[in-house]
């Protein structure tokens, strides 16, 4: 039997420290010595990113639309970096931000969560905004093949105010969208660490609203972006974390930009001195945050 994703990620984190490190090509950021901007590049510059996070970090996080508006040569470039990322033992969560009703929403699910998937991933981000029906079906799939669903609740852009903040009965939206969640959170929980599968983004651009989404869904995992690059530090990441026998734990730590595209990395002259940086950023985040962990 497939052990629960929830489970999976936690020990790896245990391991690992809580970094995941998100591949997003864009165009301007993707180095010449990857070749021209587009797909090949975007899927070399991938797989040397899965190869230099492999032992060092537990999660990728590959951005599917920086792939997809390359068409169907993009996506194959996701597929090549999602299935690097699992041979290589790492945990993929793609963000992807799905959201539809009925027979669409099966086919988001099934076509990425899916034993079958040609784009082999561990997790899914969806979006809550149409109603809880839709994440039904990735739940169903995750509980049957062993995966995670990663819900927008607070999300960490300037943009989050305009509805997720907007108080309904005296409470923010995404404080509700979070209690709606509950029987999800309990149905992907794992039997092994007591988290739930059932994730939750908090930006770690508002840490206040990480410690009130903390309290309105306890066993809930978070995807925490917004460190580093969008300017937010370690402990604010990690405020909606909780102690645990190995310091804080609760989720992990999404950075982009400052793991995989630190200063100088793309203009790098080669192949070697683009790794020495790379892994430079790397171990600065994970010691980083697992300072703020301690």
């Amino acid at each position: 039997m497939t052990q629960a994703f929830a489970d999976r990620l936690v020990g790896a984190t245990r391991l690992l420290g809580p970094l995941c490190v998100g591949i997003d090509p864009h165009a301007s950021l993707l180095p010449p010595l990857f070749g021209p901007p587009g797909p090949e590049a975007a899927a070399r510059w991938g797989m040397a990113l899965v190869a230099r996070a492999a032992g060092k970090a537990a999660v990728v996080k590959p951005q599917a639309g920086l792939f997809e508006r390359w068409g169907a040569s993009g996506l194959m470039a996701l597929q090549e970096v999602c299935t690097a990322a699992k041979e290589a033992g790492l945990l993929v969560i793609l963000d992807a931000k799905r959201g539809d009703i009925g027979s669409t929403a099966e086919g988001y699910a099934e076509g990425y969560l899916g034993a079958d998937s040609s784009c082999p991933c561990d997790a899914i981000t969806v979006n809550p905004y149409m109603g809880v029906d839709t994440i039904e079906p990735f739940v169903k799939i995750a509980e049957r093949d062993g995966k995670g669903v990663v819900v927008l609740a607070r999300t960490s852009n300037p943009g989050a105010a305009d509805f997720q903040q907007k108080l309904i009965d005296g409470e923010p939206l995404f404080l509700h969208v979070a209690r709606a969640l509950a029987p999800m959170i309990e149905r992907l929980r794992g039997p092994e660490t007591g988290w739930s599968g059932l994730m939750l983004v908090a930006g770690a651009t508002g840490p206040a609203e990480a410690a009130r989404l903390r309290a309105a869904a306890r066993n809930a995992l978070f995807l925490v972006p917004g460190y580093g690059a969008q300017g937010a530090g370690a402990r604010d990441a990690m405020a909606g974390f909780v102690k645990g026998d190995h310091g804080l734990e609760g989720g992990v730590v999404s950075a982009s930009r400052s793991a995989a595209s630190p200063p100088g990395a793309k203009e790098a002259a080669s192949a070697k001195d683009w790794d020495a940086l790379i892994d430079k950023a790397i171990d600065a985040a994970q010691a980083e945050l697992r300072a703020a962990a301690s």
